[in-house]
């Protein structure tokens, strides 16, 4: 990932919506080094933001509805999000949580693409978003698995401006030449019970460790550590309480 800042219209932040934010907190405090920062903390709420260092990084939250899956959501820095939230609907997407305002934080909006992937829309005032980027604890990727790669091709450039570098395999989205994120088609190994959604990827210093670890601590393994071309190592796991993430460690390409 070249992204090492917030940039309007990529991703700025991620947040976990989880059934045990407590037990959340102690998992990916210790697979990560995060810590907790509490002068983050609402009064009486369980939202917690967790740091890299002193970076803001994350936040574990809990679930706010019933339905509400155990899950990552990743969030995209815009400029206007009552203007964004319009521009999703006119590209066939949907609001999920009109534009609302957070304090002084920002302004915040829940959408979806046309195939239900749920994603946030992030307008900064006071917290921009992630302090770090691509480095061992951060955010450093993120993968949209659909069943509609046409037409989220089609909507995410029109919504975001993205770039599109296309192969057979893959495709991989930018801005001004900074590639953040990628898209896999979901073909017949993914059951059909799971939905179309965004994947955050975390940077670690090594995958092969880091995954023996997460099973340590009560993870799963859903895909196995996988060398790509250039010494890139990943993997995808999933956390005691059910939402999946992924990691990886840089090779030669950074």
């Amino acid at each position: 990932m070249k992204q090492t800042s917030v940039t309007t219209n990529a991703p700025c932040w991620v947040e976990l919506g989880t059934s045990d934010p407590t037990a959340a907190r102690a998992f990916y405090s210790e697979l990560f080094g995060w810590r907790e920062d509490d002068r983050s903390r609402p009064a009486g709420s369980d939202y917690a933001q967790m740091l890299v260092g002193d970076a803001p990084a994350a936040a574990i939250t809990p679930r706010y509805a019933p339905r509400q899956p155990t899950a990552w959501t990743v969030c995209f820095a815009v400029a206007d999000a009552d203007a964004t939230a319009a521009r999703i609907a006119e590209s066939g997407g949907s609001i999920l949580k009109e534009p609302t305002d957070v304090l002084d934080h920002g302004r915040f909006a829940v959408a979806a693409d046309p195939s239900r992937a749920v994603f946030i829309l992030w307008q900064a005032r006071a917290f921009r978003g992630a302090g770090v980027f691509n480095e061992p604890g951060s955010l450093g990727w993120v993968e949209l698995l659909t069943r509609d790669p046409a037409g989220a091709t089609a909507f995410y450039p029109s919504v975001f401006g993205w770039s599109v570098a296309p192969s057979e395999h893959y495709t991989q989205w930018g801005l001004a030449g900074r590639d953040f994120g990628g898209m896999l088609a979901m073909d017949d190994r993914f059951p059909p019970e799971v939905p179309p959604h965004w994947l955050p990827y975390f940077a670690v210093l090594d995958a092969d460790v880091t995954v023996s670890r997460a099973v340590t601590l009560g993870g799963d393994v859903l895909m196995p550590v996988f060398g790509m071309p250039g010494g890139r190592r990943i993997a995808v796991l999933r956390d005691p309480q059910g939402a999946a993430f992924g990691v990886y460690a840089s090779g030669t390409e950074g």
